[in-house]
């Protein structure tokens, strides 16, 4: 980027990624090494605008390299960016180590609804312990992962951290690890650059772009800020999940589903949709229907009451426009009849889709 460049909106830095990803092509590789990376560039290329929003990982609690490999693990590659994670089991830990296995946490949240719900007493054991681990270590990191991180990361290295559903950037600085300071509550803080992470409790001390301890001019200001960046975190993922359970059902949703299958859950989705249509329509037009008998109640009113005042007159004038007074209401009330009956009617017809 430009040396004096200070605001970059996020469209500048997907081009600048997706420029770099095109440039670093290999050149000199055989046939099949070329197809298999012009996939993965297709593949990564797919998945880049979602950096804006949120890459979906999915960790495995065997290393701190280890995740399940997705197309979106796929940017990190082709852009040679160490993916770390700090959400380990301790070895020495034997009951949790057979209760988690090889699991990655998808796969762990899956195993412990199974447990729950099976008769084995064994399996509902494992079960229970495996829930206690993720309950225990709901920060996503525990003390043997920050040692392991501690020695996997080398010196200098320049990297990604993942925890609690968020991406940092990671570097080692003579032996410690240190994350880039991203939180609002930082943004007037100029001296503040790194925080140290070398505590699961997030007890950790502020650095310059020295690595000299900065500690926050109004701690107050700070964690006000830190809480909100929570908070906004928290309702991105919270859209981005309800974003995806409101999508169409498609065919790579539904692995190994039939013809038949499929017609019958896009017919029952199609159903669900067309009664819910259907049903706003006759509250909008009950509603609509009330308010029109509302008005027109209203004006007879209106009627009745100027047919009262006239009757300061002959006493025949007086009886002929009270009794049309009287009378009008009435007949409104037959045609009010009619028209329900008639949309009765109309309700109980049967729609085709």
């Amino acid at each position: 980027m430009p040396p004096m460049m200070e605001i970059i909106t996020a469209e500048q830095l997907m081009e600048y990624l997706g420029d770099y990803i095109l440039e670093t092509k290999p050149k000199e590789i055989s046939e099949a090494q070329r197809l298999n990376y012009e996939q993965n560039m297709s593949d990564a290329m797919a998945v880049l605008h979602k950096l804006q929003t949120g890459l979906d990982v999915n960790v495995k609690f065997t290393g701190v390299r280890v995740f399940e490999y997705t197309p979106e693990c796929i940017v990190f590659d082709l852009l040679d960016i160490p993916l770390y994670h700090g959400w380990l089991v301790d070895p020495q830990m034997h009951e949790i180590v057979k209760a988690v296995g090889n699991c990655s946490y998808n796969q762990l949240v899956e195993k412990i609804i199974s447990c729950k719900q099976s008769e084995n007493s064994e399996l509902a054991g494992e079960g229970i312990v495996a829930e206690q681990f993720l309950n225990s270590t709901a920060t996503q990191l525990t003390y043997h992962g920050l040692c392991e991180l501690t020695s996997t990361v080398q010196e200098g290295e320049l990297c990604v951290f993942f925890r609690n559903n968020h991406f940092s950037t990671m570097i080692k600085y003579k032996g410690q690890l240190y994350l880039l300071v991203t939180d609002q509550g930082f943004l007037t803080e100029e001296k503040v650059v790194w925080e140290s992470l070398h505590n699961v409790d997030g007890d950790s001390n502020f650095c310059d772009s020295e690595f000299r301890l900065r500690p926050p001019s109004d701690p107050e200001t700070v964690y006000r800020g830190q809480q909100d960046q929570i908070d906004q975190d928290y309702l991105m993922a919270l859209s981005l999940q309800q974003e995806q359970q409101s999508q169409d059902l498609q065919w790579e949703q539904l692995p190994g589903i039939s013809d038949l299958e499929l017609a019958k859950k896009l017919q029952e989705e199609e159903d669900r949709r067309a009664s819910q249509y259907y049903q706003e329509q006759e509250q909008e037009q009950a509603a609509a229907a009330a308010q029109a008998q509302a008005q027109q109640e209203a004006a007879e009113g209106d009627e009745a009451n100027r047919g009262a005042a006239g009757a300061v007159g002959p006493a025949g004038g007086a009886g002929t426009a009270a009794g049309q007074a009287v009378a009008s209401p009435g007949k409104q009330s037959s045609g009010g009849e009619r028209k329900a009956k008639k949309e009765a009617k109309e309700k109980d017809k049967c729609v085709i889709l």
